[in-house]
């Protein structure tokens, strides 16, 4: 939140004028939150996510639902949307439960180097080799079948 630096800097003397529109934040918005700066469910949500992120700390590599048990078994009453919510705000994911790369792999370059150059055509036999190997997948291994095949023969 932004609104905190404005008071900071504020109070060193910046315009708050300044202070938002180099931020890219409204005025209005600022002096509403001046007045009134924590409520009681902002205050609330804060303990919750304090309570969780020394949860989170303590054990990372579990999810929402273990640290909604945690902080539950020290004293808050929240339900899991709202441990889920605060943790998904701050980034809190168990360790092992994200992908670090979303993004889908590319082919790979080609194994071997075309050493025919597409010329398929042979002068005499036992000269150029052809193999085709087609990939067949099951729902347990993958069955590769190859044809070799001779030209010029």
């Amino acid at each position: 939140m932004m609104y905190p630096i404005i008071r900071e800097l504020a109070v060193d003397g910046i315009p708050v004028a300044v202070s938002c529109r180099v931020l890219n934040v409204a005025r209005q918005p600022y002096y509403r939150w001046l007045n009134k700066p924590v409520g009681p469910v902002e205050a609330r949500r804060r303990v919750l996510a304090d309570a969780i992120g020394e949860a989170h700390v303590d054990d990372p590599e579990f999810g929402y639902r273990f640290l909604a048990d945690e902080v539950r078994q020290a004293g808050h009453v929240v339900c899991d949307r709202t441990v889920w919510r605060i943790c998904s705000d701050n980034a809190w994911w168990a360790s092992f439960a994200k992908k670090k790369n979303r993004k889908p792999s590319r082919p790979a370059t080609a194994a071997h180097d075309d050493l025919v150059r597409r010329n398929f055509t042979a002068a005499g036999p036992n000269q150029v080799w052809l193999t085709d190997i087609t990939e067949h997948q099951t729902a347990c291994i993958p069955v590769v079948v190859a044809t070799v095949g001779l030209v010029g023969h």
